[in-house]
């Protein structure tokens, strides 16, 4: 499982709608050949059709789709957008981080799921993201030791 590595992590990158961010952080996991360009745009359909119900948690969405819809390998990426974006949540928007999960398994997924509840579950760790000025600040927050 490719988790929050270095090329799957931008910051302050420019979004002007919810999809345009889904794409941006969809497009760590293509160019890094962990998912097909057709699983970028199913988590953009899954947003148009089902609505903002990934955005889990105030700033944070986790959009995903199936894993037959492209994935090669389990990861997520990370995106923190320069300014935050509204989803259409009525109670987290804005959205300003954006964790794109990839699983091929069920079991994947909850895999996926338990590790950024890990990192997301601690208020801290989402000051510090906020704040983080280059990937070894989140290595630090993973509990890596990136020089």
């Amino acid at each position: 499982m490719k988790f929050l590595e270095e090329p799957l992590v931008a910051f302050d990158l420019e979004a002007s709608s919810p999809e345009e961010a889904i794409r941006k952080t969809g497009e760590l996991l293509v160019g890094n050949q962990l998912v097909e360009d057709e699983y970028v745009e199913a988590m953009v359909r899954s947003y148009q059709e089902n609505g903002p119900y990934f955005v889990v948690a105030p700033y944070i969405a986790l959009p995903h789709a199936r894993p037959e819809d492209g994935v090669k390998e389990a990861a997520v990426a990370f995106v923190r957008l320069k300014r935050p974006i509204s989803f259409g949540h009525s109670s987290n928007d804005p959205v300003r981080f954006v964790f794109a999960l990839a699983a091929a398994s069920s079991g994947e997924h909850l895999q996926v799921l338990q590790k950024l509840m890990q990192l997301l579950g601690n208020p801290e760790n989402i000051a510090r993201l906020a704040n983080v000025s280059d990937y070894k600040g989140v290595d630090q927050l993973l509990g890596g030791d990136a020089s």
